[in-house]
């Protein structure tokens, strides 16, 4: 019997524990410009901007080919921070084949994986290092750091042929808000969401 072949070489990728980073290839990066609207207070955002255009996360796309039998992986790395009252996260996605999962793995930090699928549920999961949040199927996620201090570093795995879907939620937005009221992480409903 013939063992099938493939065209993928074996790949070694070294990320630093701490920092999350990679030598070996550069982030992608969303400063906070690029993020404005995707947060309550357009306003506070636009003023933060003016005063420090902060890098609110990086992520690495590890150039993986787009089929189902590959796993896409990489690290994401979401820096502390607030705009207004509402925490440091992610842009947030679909997986253009929306019956898909993907794993986050925490290495350092502290935060949650919102979650919500087109049916009308959420879900928000606490994770911090050591522990691994699984993002079941048809549901959109995003990272949100709730640290004052340290970033939220996650190593990521997904079906290669998952891809993403930024647009609908750069137009619906999620659900849901984690804010800040009296020390501590809360979700409130999101006035903007456009349902």
């Amino acid at each position: 019997m013939m063992t099938p072949t493939t065209t993928v070489p074996a790949t070694v990728t070294a990320f630093d524990l701490v920092s999350g980073l990679s030598a070996q290839r550069p982030t992608l990066r969303r400063r906070l410009s690029a993020m404005t609207a995707m947060y309550a207070d357009v306003e506070a955002a636009r003023a933060q901007v003016e005063r420090d255009d902060v890098l609110v996360y990086e992520f690495y796309d590890m150039g993986v080919p787009e089929t189902s039998g590959d796993v896409a992986y990489g690290t994401s790395i979401t820096y502390p921070g607030k705009v207004g009252d509402e925490y440091h996260m992610t842009k947030g996605h679909f997986h253009s084949v929306l019956d898909t999962g993907e794993i986050y793995f925490c290495l350092r930090g502290t935060g949650y994986m919102l979650m919500e699928n087109p049916e009308g549920d959420w879900q928000a999961a606490e994770f911090g290092p050591g522990q691994a949040v699984y993002v079941p199927r048809r549901y959109a996620h995003r990272s949100i750091n709730t640290s004052a201090t340290e970033p939220l570093v996650t190593f990521f795995a997904f079906p290669g042929h998952a891809g993403h879907d930024y647009g609908t939620i750069e137009t619906r937005g999620f659900r849901k808000l984690c804010v800040e009221r009296d020390g501590e992480p809360v979700f409130v409903d999101n006035p903007k969401w456009a349902g």
